[in-house]
């Protein structure tokens, strides 16, 4: 079993949340955090089971800051 990585953030023009897989691009939405996963989880299932990723590909998690962007304070 490999761990897969989430991105979920708002949708900035409605009260939905966005979820995103990296290693396979899939993306779907939820209108909380528990349903966003979830829903992303049948997606990213659902690609796997056409186009598996290979052994050799790894998860690299990187984070940065820009001085653009506001601090968040939670």
């Amino acid at each position: 079993m490999r761990k897969l990585y989430a991105v979920i953030y708002p949708d900035a023009e409605s009260d939905w949340l966005i979820a995103y897989n990296p290693e396979t691009g899939t993306t779907t939405q939820g209108k909380s955090l528990a349903k966003a996963l979830a829903n992303l989880k049948v997606a990213t299932n659902l690609y796997l089971n056409e186009f598996p990723l290979s052994a050799k590909q790894r998860n690299t998690l990187k984070s940065f800051t820009d001085k653009n962007v506001p601090q968040n304070d939670t």
